[in-house]
C-alpha cells in the first residue's frame, strides 16, 4: 500500500502539476502586470492599519488574515522542505524556490482577490469563502468546488493535524525527553481553546504567533549567517551556478542534475508556501474588507515571507555550515546545520521552531477544515469536525506517520486541480478588478 500510495504521489506533484502550477504562476504575472513588483510596498502599507476599516464587513483585519493564512504556510516546509530540496536537488534547488514564490506571489493575489469577491456572508457575519464559492458563484461548477472542499477536508487531518503533531512530538522527546502522547494531548487542549473561538480568534492569535516564531527563528539563523558573514557571497554564487548547471557530487552528496534542481526546488517552494493549491484564500475571504483587490495585494506578500525570507535563511545555513555535505536529508540536515553553527544550542532552535510553527498550522487547517466541511455538509457539522481534529492530534503525535503524509501530499496536490482550472477561467475577472481598483484615486487611498 506505500509503495502504491508513494507513486501515486509522485504522479501527483509531478511534471503535470508543477507545470501547471508555475505555468499559471507566470501566466497571472504577465496579465496583472507583474503586480508582486509594482504594488510591493502599497502592500505593505496595506497591512500596517492604514486601510483597516471596522465598518465593512468581514471577521478580521488585513494583518490577521494574512497571519493566519502565514501560520498554515510557515511550517515543516520551512525547515525539513528546504533540507529535503537542498539535499536532493543541490544548492540551485534554492534558486528555483525563489523563482516559484515569485510567480506564487502573483497567483496568491488572483485567487485570494477572487476569494472575496465570491464570499458569503452569514446572517450572523461569519464568513464563508474559498475556491468552493468561486468555483460554484464564479464559473457555475459547485461539483468542482465540492471536489475542492473534499480533497481539503481530506488533507486537514493529514498535514495540518496528525503530520504537525507529530512533528512537534518528535523533536520534544529528543531535546526535552517530553513522551509524545504529553505532547500530543497538550496540543490538542491548546488548539481546541484557539480553534472554538473561530477564525477571529485564530486570526487574533496567529498576529501574535507568526511575528515571534518566525522573529525567534530568523534571528537564530541569522546568528549563524554572521558568523559565516565572510563566506555568504560564495553561498549565494554555488546557489546561482548550481541552479543552471547542476551540483557535483561532494563527500555525502550525490550530487544533482540540472533537472533536479528545478524539481525539487519547485516542488518544495509549492509545497511551503501553498500559492496556488487553494489554502489561503479560505482565511483571506474572512478579511474586514469590500475590496477584493486590497485583500489579494495582503496576501501576495505570503510566499514573499514564507520563501524568499524564511526558507532562504534555512537554505543560507545549511549551505554556510557546509551541512548538505553529510549526507543528510529533511530536517534532520536542518538540524544538524544549525547544530553546527550553534554548537549545543541550534538543535533547540530547530526543535522549538517547528514546535511553534507546527501548533500554528494546525490552528489555521482546523479553519480550512472546517469551512470545507461546513460547505459540505452545512454548519451543523462544524463542531463535530473540531472535536474530531482536536482529538486525533494526540493520536497523530504518538504513531509513526510515513503513510499519513503520503496521503497528505496526495490530496494538497488535488486541490490544485480545481482551484486552478476556476483561477484561469476567471482570469479576466481578475484584469478588471485590478484595473477598476487602481484606475480610482478614491479606492486607493486609505479609507480613513
Amino acid at each position: 500500500m506505500q509503495a502504491l500510495l508513494n507513486t501515486l504521489s509522485a504522479w501527483v506533484w509531478g511534471p503535470v502539476t508543477i507545470t501547471l502550477l508555475v505555468g499559471s504562476g507566470i501566466f497571472m504575472t504577465v496579465l496583472v502586470g507583474m503586480i508582486q513588483f509594482r504594488r510591493f510596498w502599497y502592500a505593505l502599507k496595506v497591512i500596517s492599519g492604514r486601510y483597516d476599516n471596522p465598518m465593512e464587513r468581514g471577521e478580521i483585519t488585513h494583518f490577521q488574515a494574512l497571519s493566519a493564512a502565514l501560520s498554515a504556510t510557515i511550517g515543516t516546509g520551512n525547515i525539513a522542505g528546504v533540507g529535503t530540496a537542498v539535499a536532493l536537488g543541490g544548492p540551485g534547488a534554492v534558486f528555483w524556490m525563489w523563482v516559484t514564490a515569485v510567480f506564487g506571489m502573483a497567483l496568491k493575489y488572483s485567487e485570494c482577490l477572487l476569494s472575496l469577491h465570491f464570499r458569503t456572508i452569514h446572517e450572523d457575519g461569519s464568513v464563508s469563502a474559498g475556491p468552493m464559492y468561486y468555483l460554484q458563484r464564479g464559473l457555475g461548477c459547485k461539483w468542482l468546488g465540492l471536489c475542492f472542499a473534499f480533497f481539503a477536508t481530506v488533507a486537514s487531518f493529514g498535514i495540518g493535524n496528525m503530520a504537525q503533531a507529530n512533528s512537534v512530538a518528535e523533536p520534544l522527546q529528543s531535546y526535552f525527553g517530553v513522551p509524545k502522547l504529553v505532547t500530543g494531548l497538550v496540543i490538542a487542549v491548546l488548539v481546541f481553546a484557539v480553534i472554538v473561538g473561530g477564525i477571529r480568534r485564530i486570526g487574533g492569535v496567529a498576529s501574535k504567533l507568526v511575528p515571534f516564531m518566525s522573529i525567534f527563528y530568523i534571528l537564530g539563523a541569522l546568528l549563524i549567517i554572521g558568523n559565516n558573514l565572510p563566506w555568504l557571497p560564495e553561498a549565494f554564487a554555488l546557489i546561482f551556478q548550481s541552479a543552471f548547471s547542476g551540483s557535483a557530487a561532494v563527500g555525502g552528496f550525490a550530487g544533482a542534475t540540472l533537472a533536479q534542481a528545478i524539481r525539487f526546488g519547485v516542488a518544495r517552494g509549492v509545497f511551503s508556501n501553498e500559492a496556488g493549491l487553494g489554502s489561503a484564500p479560505i482565511a483571506h475571504g474572512a478579511a474586514q474588507t469590500e475590496e477584493p483587490v486590497r485583500e489579494g495585494l495582503v496576501a501576495m506578500l505570503g510566499p514573499f515571507i514564507d520563501t524568499i525570507v524564511i526558507c532562504t535563511m534555512t537554505a543560507l545555513v545549511i549551505l554556510l555550515t557546509g551541512a548538505n555535505e553529510t549526507g543528510l536529508t529533511g530536517a534532520e540536515l536542518t538540524a544538524n546545520a544549525f547544530n553546527r553553527g550553534l554548537p549545543g544550542q541550534g538543535g533547540y532552535i530547530v526543535a522549538i521552531g517547528i514546535a511553534f510553527f507546527a501548533f500554528s498550522t494546525a490552528i489555521s487547517w482546523s479553519y480550512y477544515g472546517d469551512r470545507s466541511v461546513e460547505y459540505l455538509f452545512g454548519r451543523r457539522m462544524v463542531i463535530p469536525y473540531r472535536i474530531l481534529f482536536c482529538l486525533l492530534l494526540p493520536v497523530g503525535a504518538a504513531i509513526e506517520l510515513e503513510m499519513v503524509w503520503t496521503i497528505s501530499d496526495i490530496f494538497n496536490a488535488l486541490m490544485a486541480w480545481p482551484n486552478l482550472v476556476g483561477l484561469l477561467l476567471l482570469s479576466p475577472l481578475v484584469l478588471r478588478k485590478t484595473r477598476d481598483y487602481f484606475s480610482d484615486p478614491r479606492r486607493v487611498l486609505p479609507s480613513r
